[in-house]
């Protein structure tokens, strides 16, 4: 059998790896524990040492992806400030690119089933990841004038949706749902047309 994940004394991370692997070629619910292991050149047995199932194996998968997500949106954030506008964009054009450069994670974190409050741990790197983009628009809300102003968290689950819409139906080579247009173009205006609308950017011309 070829051991392609496992190396001594870091086994439950090979796990994770061929759970990764799986998740992008069958999905969070197609593939069994055993399989996994067998993925990771490990006998079944050996996978109960870590996890006591495969939730707990995507679980863990979820936490290193917000671990990783947190990162990615905390740079973008950081990369636009002094401007509240530039830094909120950056912040959805780094969720498009997490998605596209780690399906397996992107996966087990938002279509899993898996709650992040499953744990402590998992509920503070999600909270901190998803709290960047709250940060983001609840800044960048402070444009619009207090009489028409969205709660900030409203503010971000609406950059949320359109950008989870796009992920799911654009940009990950789903059958049938091929767009003329890149997926970062599609996000780009369609946060323009919202943003337009609340008057945070100019109509156009």
């Amino acid at each position: 059998m070829v051991k392609r994940g496992y190396h001594h004394g870091n086994l439950a991370q090979a796990l994770v790896e061929a759970c990764l692997r799986l998740i992008e070629d069958r999905g969070p619910t197609g593939f069994t524990l055993s399989e996994a292991a067998r993925e990771a050149g490990v006998t079944p047995a050996a996978v109960y040492r870590h996890f006591q199932g495969r939730d707990d194996l995507i679980a863990e998968a979820a936490l290193q992806g917000y671990h990783l997500f947190a990162e990615r949106m905390e740079a973008a954030y950081a990369s636009g400030i002094p401007s509240d506008l530039q830094a909120f964009l950056a912040t959805g054009a780094a969720y498009l690119d997490f998605a596209r450069e780690n399906p397996g994670h992107y996966v087990a974190m938002f279509e899993s089933g898996v709650s992040i409050n499953r744990s402590p741990a998992l509920h503070k790197i999600a909270t901190r990841a998803l709290g960047v983009m709250e940060k983001a628009s609840e800044q960048l809300s402070q444009h619009i004038p207090a009489s028409r102003r969205p709660p900030p968290q409203m503010f971000a689950a609406h950059i949320w949706a359109l950008s989870h819409g796009v992920v799911e139906l654009f940009a990950r080579g789903s059958p049938g749902t091929k767009s003329p247009y890149p997926p970062q173009d599609l996000l780009e205006t369609g946060i323009g047309i919202y943003l337009r609308g609340l008057g945070i950017l100019p109509p156009d011309a």
